[in-house]
């Protein structure tokens, strides 16, 4: 039998299948999802995080929902939109193309979030943090294109934005703003007795040793207005407030209560206060800048009017600067709190016109802020009781105001601590402070002339201050351990009805004994607990204070009536005139153009004078800045930083200007004194 020859099987590969349908569109949607998690871990949650906890920024800017709404969904959608036009682009260069374009974007991404982690986790900063930034990229780069588990872990990731949207709108602090609930307070009962006009005017940011003068009294040549109302009321010296922040500090001082939660400074969340207590009885006139505690069914909507989305957007930019900068910044949406002038906002001119003639009051709709020039126009007698309050961002940063009212522009970029950066940061707070001092004097000279000043109760404090102190300045943590006398101290005045001499009470005043001191006065029993003591029970027993950095944990501060702190004595080279000295250097002025056309009458004043010397200029040499042959400041050449070795000087006098081109000199004051002018550009 023959034997067959087996052939052998064949082994050659099955052609392959036939790619499915679809399959690139899951790969690129795939893609997406990646960008839309790395996106919304590198913008949308930090931001939204900021945000979220600010709700005093949206009520600042008087923001409607649909404006707040709009803006979360820029923030969660818009970013992502130029990512995903560059991936739709480089699909036409082809699938290696675009697999190369989406590794870099996921690189770019990673190292951008490198930054923000490296920030908040490492002592880098600067260029070493962006080195260290890029390399972890470029290692996260390589990963997910090495493996498909990094890509699978951002495609989970891609629900966050959703997650961080909803965060934002049920979670967080400003949830109350979007979406408030009920707000119907408890109403006081009025008991027998008077009811007089209240008029409550709560600064911001002002400390209680910006306004003394050497002797510990307020300084009457800087301040003149202050000291007017201090010579009519009991100055209230041993008051503090109790946070540093107003979204807390305010909602204490109107409820009586310290603050126990981080709620927004909205009547949805503090239902019971001075305006509910008050409404039943009272007409309200509430003038409110960072919050809105008086709610709609006592008080009408606020003069001033929505400042609309594009101010929000292009805030929130700016704070997206500081959240992913390489560098530490105190992200603070408060930087952006500048009061409208009623010429911005679009309002009338002003009424009453004011008599002072040293106050530029021709120019009030360009100076003034409106929120002022609003309350000020309701202060009229009525025959119903009636609560005047006033919440002022006065002398607030950002300071923007010389004492005679004229407005001045100042670079972003200025520090406010740091050698000699402090000390300009104090003395354009000081001139702001005069400014606001002229406002003092024309409320007392409109209570005066529409005879509500006898009849009424007057109240005039901060609800905070802030340190000034070298490397302590602010208001946080750091700045309460080391100048609390800064922080916490403010001025408390009240005017009783009728009263006309000065007294000085020296008891432990806390910002929570103002609700039941009021309540004391008009005669209205609250109807909830408070944690204050009206002035008119006896005073604490104990000298402790209760100061709050974060709610529900009270920081004691002890101490008295703060001394005022040591000034350094001018330089004898201000006031004086200086005729044609040597050139000697050089320096960059970045507003010299400012000096060309200036126009007084217009209430603008180049008076902040910013540049860089060369870095062959030593740290703390002096330059004496001088506006028509007059030295009108003095100031030292600080250390270098990312903006170079810059110097800035407030010119506060604005007698130095004159109408038309005026003349800037920067000279390099020499050991011996001698002056050498430096060529500007």
């Amino acid at each position: 039998m023959a034997e067959r020859t087996l052939s052998p099987p064949d082994v050659r590969p099955a052609p392959p299948a036939p790619p499915r349908p679809g399959r690139p569109w899951r790969a690129e949607l795939g893609r997406l999802f990646e960008v839309v998690a790395l996106v919304g871990l590198v913008v949308t949650q930090p931001l939204l995080d900021v945000l979220g906890r600010s709700p005093d920024f949206f009520l600042f800017h008087r923001a409607s929902r649909a404006d707040i709404l709009l803006l979360v969904a820029l923030i969660a959608i818009a970013p992502t939109v130029p990512f995903a036009l560059l991936g739709a682009v480089s699909l036409v260069a082809g699938r290696a193309t675009r697999a190369a374009v989406h590794t870099l974007l996921v690189g770019l991404l990673l190292a951008a979030l490198a930054v923000q982690v490296g920030r908040h986790g490492t002592p880098l900063r600067g260029v070493p943090l962006l080195l260290v930034a890029v390399l972890a990229g470029a290692v996260g780069a390589a990963a997910h294109r090495r493996w498909r588990a990094p890509g699978r872990v951002l495609r989970v990731a891609a629900f966050g934005p959703p997650v961080f949207v909803g965060l934002f709108l049920f979670a967080s602090p400003a949830s109350a703003v979007v979406l408030p609930r009920t707000h119907a307070g408890a109403a006081g009962v009025a008991g027998p007795g008077a009811h007089p006009p209240v008029v409550m005017i709560v600064l911001d940011e002002l400390p209680l040793v910006s306004l003394l003068g050497p002797d510990g009294k307020i300084d009457a040549t800087r301040y003149p207005h202050f000291a007017e109302l201090a010579q009519g009321s009991t100055w209230y010296r041993n008051a503090t407030g109790v946070s540093g922040w107003t979204p807390y500090a305010l909602p204490a001082m109107l409820t009586g209560r310290y603050p126990a939660e981080p709620f927004a400074p909205h009547y949805s969340q503090y239902r019971d206060n001075l305006f509910t207590a008050l409404g039943g009885l009272y007409e309200i006139k509430a003038e409110e800048s960072i919050t809105r505690l008086c709610p709609p069914s006592r008080c009408e909507q606020p003069a001033s009017p929505e400042q609309g989305l594009g101010v929000l957007v292009r805030e929130s930019g700016r704070l997206l600067r500081q959240v992913t900068a390489p560098a530490d910044s105190r992200v603070d949406p408060e930087d952006s709190y500048r009061e409208l002038t009623r010429a911005e906002a679009g309002l009338d001119a002003a009424e009453p016109v004011p008599a002072d003639p040293k106050f530029r009051w021709d120019t009030l709709d360009d100076n003034q802020p409106v929120r002022f020039t609003s309350f000020l126009a309701g202060l009229r007698p009525s025959s119903r009781p009636t609560l005047h309050f006033l919440h002022l961002l006065m002398p607030h940063s950002p300071w923007a105001y010389l004492p005679s009212g004229a407005h001045y522009t100042a670079p972003e970029d200025l520090p406010n601590d740091g050698a000699g950066w402090v000390d300009l940061a104090r003395q354009r707070h000081l001139a702001q402070l005069g400014y606001t001092d002229r406002l003092i004097g024309e409320t007392l000279r409109t209570l005066r002339a529409t005879g509500l000043y006898d009849k009424a109760l007057v109240l005039v404090t901060a609800d905070h201050g802030v340190s000034f102190r070298k490397d302590w300045q602010g208001r946080g943590m750091d700045a309460i351990n080391h100048a609390a006398d800064q922080v916490a101290w403010v001025p408390m005045f009240v005017k009783e009805p009728g009263q006309r001499a000065d007294r000085v009470d020296d008891r432990n005043w806390e910002h929570v004994d103002l609700l039941p001191t009021i309540a004391d006065y008009t005669h209205v029993r609250v109807p909830w607990r408070m944690d204050g003591r009206s002035a008119r029970q006896a005073p604490r027993a104990g000298a402790e204070k209760r100061f709050y950095d974060r709610p529900g944990q009270p920081v004691p501060i002890s101490g008295g009536v703060p001394s005022p702190p040591a000034t350094p004595a001018p330089s004898p080279l201000v006031g004086t005139r200086v005729g044609e000295r040597p050139a000697g250097g050089t320096a960059k002025v970045a507003n010299l153009a400012a000096f060309r056309a200036v126009d007084p009458a217009h209430g603008e004043l180049p008076a902040l004078v910013w540049g860089t010397v060369p870095g062959a200029v030593p740290d703390g040499t002096m330059l004496a800045v001088a506006v028509n042959g007059t030295v009108g400041a003095v100031v030292p050449v600080v250390p270098p930083d990312r903006g170079g070795r810059r110097f800035a000087v407030l010119l506060p006098d604005d007698r130095l200007f004159t109408a038309g081109a005026n003349r800037l000199d920067v000279y390099r004051v020499g050991a011996d004194g001698a002056l050498r002018r430096l060529a500007l550009s």
